[in-house]
């Protein structure tokens, strides 16, 4: 099972997470690639870190949103939003290439991850990005999810991913972070969780139901 973390979301002299301690646990690495957070110097440490390291290095993209962490849902044109995946990948990809890697694959992040999941019209954008810019890089999305599908329609290798310590909805869907249910403290019952969604393929949503949840990367 693939562990991932979303890292190197500071900006300037503002730090945010300890991208160091997460780097000897996961074997993924989700790296902001300066529209939602991150800045060059945060992405060349962050890579060149992963890479000493053996953890692979994904361009974790979003909305270009620093003031609302891309965690606000923003309507683009389709090419917009396409264009603006392809220029965070392709950002990524210099300091990967300096530390002597490349980027594996490509995750959205925030309110992006969420709409792309539900929304045709972005999801597609997504799809469209990874395509033009190398087809060979696997998507790291919700199984099940809009994303998910034309992803997998236009032929992308589709990781499915779930969360730790995130609430889910009966659906499948993730908690939004408005409600106070959104997120899971109790360590205790992340690591039940874990170990459901990793043997079970499954997870226990908030109204107690479970529900399907085939994974092969979860988000620490």
């Amino acid at each position: 099972m693939d562990l991932n973390a979303d890292l190197g979301e500071g900006f300037g002299a503002w730090r945010l997470g300890d991208d160091d301690a997460l780097l000897n646990v996961v074997t993924s690495a989700n790296v902001a690639c300066g529209f939602h957070a991150g800045d060059p110097s945060t992405m060349y440490r962050v890579c060149r870190l992963a890479v000493d390291k053996g953890v692979a290095v994904g361009a974790q993209v979003g909305y270009r949103d620093l003031a609302g962490f891309g965690r606000r849902r923003i309507d683009y044109d389709h090419d917009e939003l396409r264009d603006d995946i392809l220029y965070q990948i392709g950002a990524l990809e210099a300091f990967c290439k300096v530390a002597g890697d490349r980027v594996r694959y490509v995750k959205p992040h925030g309110a992006l991850y969420n709409t792309a999941a539900v929304d045709e019209g972005q999801a597609s954008a997504v799809v469209a990005a990874v395509l033009a810019y190398d087809p060979a890089l696997p998507v790291l999305c919700q199984p099940g999810s809009v994303l998910a599908r034309h992803a997998a329609q236009k032929g992308l290798t589709v990781v499915g991913e779930g969360f730790a310590d995130r609430g889910y909805l009966p659906d499948g869907r993730l908690v939004p972070r408005s409600r106070p249910d959104a997120l899971v403290h109790d360590p205790d019952e992340v690591v039940t969780r874990v170990r459901r969604m990793a043997v079970d393929g499954a997870v226990v949503a908030v109204d107690g139901s479970v529900i399907a949840c085939p994974v092969r990367s979860i988000c620490l």
